[in-house]
């Protein structure tokens, strides 16, 4: 699943970077602090330790990440800071095309993927997955729309607007081949999500159709010009991506054991309160490799 216009806060500006390397990341609430741990840090690969880590990012995806300004911001974001500090990391946080960041992972430009990936077997076949949060897809259209939406069938007839590379692009795909003829399922595909809801509000597209939280930041932003339509559908787990190599598979033990250590000091549940999305949030025995049910 994965990717407002700011409606989604933010501007596409791919290349933009922050380096991040801190002894402590703060969550916004008293006591929970990332700090580095001893037992998770010896965890990563010899090959990673010494190096500053590239993290792909679509930052058009508010609130799990987004621009203000040229600066990244979201709960993504956040955690992947707190991460990086339990293990004693430098990351390369950059903002990409959420299409190119598997593509980028592959070929070694990338070490990991932080950008809201629903983790599904499919995928698993390129990459690893580190579980950390859940997320279904939603829907939303204009306020004075008429449009409703009962479950994905109820797109046949429909112009729908998805991000290129998404588990929504696929699902609303698988769909329109069961659409009868008389009732044609239209999908604008676009680079970023931002278009997506632009192709939404200019009416090219009936609906928008995204992962379940970043709809309904989409309409809580939009000063009501959208509203969300019917209930969420395919809940299922996000993940980080490492390489699909030895030593990747080794960053995704240590990301794991970071992510339980954040969970047990309270780091995990401060993040996604700040932003929001504490709704989705994975008890530790849920912070699993490669944890795909389909």
């Amino acid at each position: 699943m994965q990717r407002i216009s700011r409606v989604r806060q933010a501007l596409v500006m791919t290349g933009v970077a922050s380096l991040m390397l801190a002894t402590s990341v703060s969550a916004g609430a008293a006591g929970a602090t990332a700090k580095l741990n001893a037992a998770d840090a010896k965890l990563v690969p010899a090959t990673y330790k010494n190096m500053t880590l590239q993290v792909a990012t679509d930052a058009t995806y508010a609130p799990d990440e987004s621009m203000n300004g040229t600066t990244m911001v979201g709960f993504d974001v956040d955690l992947m800071k707190a991460i990086a500090t339990t293990l004693g990391l430098k990351i390369n946080e950059t903002n990409v095309t959420f299409s190119g960041i598997i593509l980028g992972i592959s070929s070694g430009k990338y070490q990991i993927g932080n950008s809201s990936f629903t983790d599904n077997k499919a995928r698993e076949k390129q990459v690893n997955f580190v579980d950390y949060f859940q997320a279904g897809e939603g829907v939303y259209a204009k306020a004075n729309s008429k449009a409703t939406f009962t479950g994905l069938k109820s797109f046949c007839g429909m112009k729908v607007a998805v991000e290129t590379g998404t588990i929504e692009q696929t699902d609303a795909q698988t769909t329109a081949k069961a659409c009868p003829k008389n009732k044609k399922l239209t999908i604008l595909s676009l680079s970023t999500q931002t278009a997506a809801n632009l192709a939404v509000s200019s009416g090219q597209a009936d609906v928008g159709f995204l992962d379940s939280q970043i709809a309904g930041y989409v309409v809580s932003t939009s000063n009501g010009a959208f509203k969300l339509i019917g209930s969420a559908v395919n809940v299922a787990p996000y993940g980080i991506a490492t390489p699909k190599t030895t030593a990747g598979k080794g960053l995704a033990v240590a990301i794991q054991a970071a992510l339980k250590t954040l969970v047990a000091n309270g780091v995990y549940g401060a993040i996604l309160k700040k932003w929001g999305v504490s709704a989705g949030a994975l008890p530790v025995s849920k912070i699993v490799l490669n944890g795909a049910t389909s």
